[in-house]
C-alpha cells in the first residue's frame, strides 16, 4: 500500500502534543489532550455516543479480520459481566508464520527514527480517542466496569497512559545524539579523531499479555513503550477481555501501513478457551520483552522463566491505609467509602486492610474508638450504595465467578461490620452486582494474620485492629516488604505518625497518599504527573510511566568511524 501519511503531516499534526507531553511529564503539573466528558465527542471525526453504541452493537457475534498472517483459526467466547455474549471472533495465530512476518518489518521502522515512530504512535492514539465511545463499551462488556467508569479509564485515562509512555520513550532515545565528532589532543601529533554515530536499536518483538478487568489502561503503557522504541508488538488479550485489544491492534495495523510501515509490526494472538498461549509465546526466542498484569502466581513465572526476555510484572499486592488521626473524619469517611466501593474493589489500587489503633483514633470531633470508626465506615460505604441506580453506577459488575467466590468466603474470616448485598441491575439483568463487605480482624491473632496478609481481589476489606501507630507502621512496612502494595494511604494529624509512613514508604518504596478527604483517592492515579506502581517492592517491579519503564527496550548501537 502507497504511504496515504507523510512524514511531514505526521510531525506538523502531533509535534506540538508531543512537546505538551515532554513538558507535562517534567512539571509533573495536571495535562491531558483527551477528553474526559462523553458529550465532548461527535464532531471533527470523533464518534458521539449514539454513533459509538452502534459501532459497538455492529462487532456483535462477527469476525474481527485484522488481514494479519498466519491465522490457522477463529476464536472467541467472551461473555460480557453484564450477562452479553459478544460473540466477536479473532485471528487465532500460527505463531511459526507470524513471529519472523513481524521480525520483517522492524528494520524500516528501527531507522525512521525516534520522533517519526513517536508521531505514529500519537496517530494511532489520536484514531483511538476518536473512537472512545466504542472502546468504552468494549471495555465495559469485557471488565465489568459501570459505563462512565470504562469511558474514562478504558478511554481518555488509558490514552494518556499510552502517550505518557510515548512521551518517556521519545526522552531516552533522544539523550543521545545521533552523531559526534570527537578529538583527541596528542599533543605534536596529530589529534585522534572520529566520527561516531549512535543508533537506538529495538531488542525484538514485544509480547504484551492483557488483563481482564483494565485492559487498555493496563495495556496501553507496554504496548506504546515498546513500539515506540522500535520494538514489533505481540498483543495476547486475556481470554475474557480480547475485544478492546483486538480493536486497537486493528487501529495500529491502519496508521502503521498508511504511514508506510508495515502492519505486520503489531499483531493479534487470542487463544481457544484453556489453551494457555501466554506460556508458550513468552519463552520463544524471538520474544525479547513482556509486559504483564495479573495473579502474581504467573507474573513469578515469567520473571523466571522468560529467561531471554525483558520482564514487567504488575502483579498482586496488599493494598494499605493506616488511620491514626485526622482533622475531617467525614470527609474521611466518605473517601474511604468511595475508594472502597469504586468498580467493586476490582481494581489493583483498591485499600484491603485499614489499620486501627485499637485504643481508637483522634477527631476534631473528639476520640472514636475502633469499633466507632469502623462503625461508621460501615455507614458511609452503606449510604453511598443505598441507591440501587448510584450503586450500579460506581459498582459495576463483578467481572469473574473467582471474585465472587471470595466476596461470599471473606464473611466467614471474622466479624462482618458490613455485610455484601445482592443488587438488581435493571438494564443488564444478567450482571452480577455485589456492595462491598468490611470484616474486622486482631492484627495481633495469627489465624486473623493469615486473611489481611493476602491479597483477596475484589469488594473486600479488613479492619485491622493494631497496638498503636507504631505498630500499624511496623505491620504497614512488613506488608509491603513481604506482600508488596500498588498504594499505601495515611491518615494522621501527628507530625511523628506522618514522618514514620512517610520514612516506610520510602524504604520499601511504595507510593503514598497521604489524608486525602476531598475528590481525589487513593486508588487513582493521574498519567503525566503520578507514578503508577513504585517498581520496588513484590506488587511490580516497574512504574507507569518512568525512565527505567521505557530505556530498556532497547539498546544504543555505536559505529566509529576515522575522521
Amino acid at each position: 500500500m502507497a504511504a496515504e501519511l507523510t512524514a511531514h503531516q505526521l510531525i506538523a499534526q502531533h509535534r506540538p502534543t508531543l512537546d505538551q507531553a515532554l513538558e507535562a511529564i517534567r512539571t509533573r503539573a495536571y495535562w491531558s489532550p483527551h477528553p474526559e466528558h462523553p458529550k465532548a465527542y461527535g464532531e471533527n471525526g470523533s464518534l458521539g455516543m449514539a454513533e459509538g453504541k452502534a459501532a459497538f452493537d455492529a462487532l456483535l457475534g462477527g469476525r474481527l479480520d485484522l488481514g494479519q498472517p498466519g491465522t490457522d483459526d477463529w476464536a472467541g467466547g467472551e461473555v460480557s459481566p453484564y450477562g452479553i455474549e459478544l460473540g466477536v471472533t479473532y485471528p487465532h495465530p500460527d505463531i511459526d508464520v507470524l513471529l519472523p512476518a513481524m521480525k520483517a518489518g522492524q528494520r524500516t521502522w528501527r531507522d525512521a527514527g525516534a520522533e517519526m515512530r513517536a508521531v505514529v504512535c500519537l496517530e494511532i492514539l489520536k484514531r483511538i480517542s476518536d473512537r472512545t465511545h466504542e472502546f468504552a463499551h468494549a471495555v465495559m462488556h469485557t471488565s465489568g466496569q459501570a459505563f462512565m467508569m470504562a469511558f474514562q479509564a478504558g478511554g481518555p485515562h488509558a490514552q494518556d497512559r499510552g502517550l505518557e509512555a510515548v512521551a518517556y520513550a521519545y526522552v531516552e532515545q533522544i539523550r543521545t545524539p545521533d552523531t559526534a565528532e570527537w578529538t583527541k589532543p596528542q599533543g605534536k601529533r596529530d589529534p585522534l579523531a572520529l566520527n561516531k554515530q549512535f543508533t537506538p536499536v529495538p531488542r525484538g518483538v514485544a509480547l504484551l499479555i492483557g488483563c481482564n478487568t483494565f485492559p487498555t489502561w493496563n495495556g496501553y503503557p507496554g504496548l506504546f513503550a515498546s513500539l515506540a522504541t522500535g520494538n514489533a508488538v505481540l498483543v495476547k488479550p486475556h481470554p475474557r477481555a480480547v475485544l478492546p485489544l483486538a480493536l486497537t491492534v486493528q487501529v495500529a495495523r491502519e496508521v502503521l501501513a498508511e504511514a508506510g510501515f508495515d502492519p505486520n509490526l503489531v499483531a493479534l494472538a487470542a487463544e481457544r478457551p484453556g489453551e494457555g498461549i501466554a506460556k508458550t509465546l513468552a519463552t520463544r526466542p524471538e520474544i525479547r520483552i513482556i509486559d504483564y498484569t495479573g495473579s502474581t502466581a504467573f507474573g513469578d513465572w515469567l520473571e523466571a522463566n522468560a529467561r531471554q526476555a525483558q520482564v514487567y510484572t504488575e502483579k498482586a499486592g496488599v493494598n494499605t491505609v493506616l488511620v491514626e488521626s485526622t482533622d475531617d473524619y467525614k470527609g474521611m469517611l466518605s473517601n474511604l467509602a468511595f475508594s472502597l466501593s469504586l468498580y467493586s474493589g476490582q481494581m489493583c489500587t483498591t485499600p484491603q486492610n485499614l489499620l486501627i489503633p485499637r485504643d481508637g483514633i483522634r477527631t476534631e470531633e473528639g476520640p472514636k474508638s475502633y469499633d466507632e470508626v469502623v462503625a461508621d465506615l460501615a455507614r458511609s460505604v452503606g449510604g453511598l450504595l443505598g441507591d440501587d441506580a448510584r450503586a450500579n453506577a460506581l459498582l459495576g459488575a463483578i467481572v469473574n465467578p473467582d471474585v465472587k467466590a471470595r466476596l461470599e468466603a471473606a464473611a466467614g474470616l471474622g466479624e462482618v461490620a458490613l455485610a455484601s448485598r445482592e443488587i438488581a441491575n435493571p438494564e443488564f439483568p444478567g450482571a452480577v452486582v455485589r456492595t462491598p463487605v468490611i470484616v474486622k480482624l486482631d492484627g495481633a491473632k495469627p489465624d486473623d494474620e493469615a486473611a489481611y496478609m493476602n491479597e483477596c481481589f475484589g469488594p473486600v476489606s479488613f479492619a485491622v485492629a493494631v497496638d498503636s501507630a507504631a505498630d500499624a507502621v511496623e505491620l504497614l512496612r512488613r506488608t509491603i516488604r513481604d506482600k508488596g502494595a500498588m498504594t499505601v494511604g495515611a491518615y494522621t494529624t501527628s507530625e511523628e505518625v506522618d514522618e514514620a509512613v512517610r520514612e516506610a514508604c520510602l524504604e520499601e518504596p511504595a507510593q503514598l497518599s497521604l489524608n486525602l478527604t476531598g475528590g481525589v483517592y487513593v486508588n487513582q492515579t493521574a498519567a503525566f504527573s503520578d507514578f503508577h506502581g513504585s517498581g520496588g517492592n513484590p506488587a511490580a517491579n516497574a512504574a507507569l510511566c518512568d525512565g527505567a519503564f521505557v530505556a530498556n527496550r532497547f539498546r544504543v548501537v555505536e559505529v566509529r568511524r576515522e575522521a
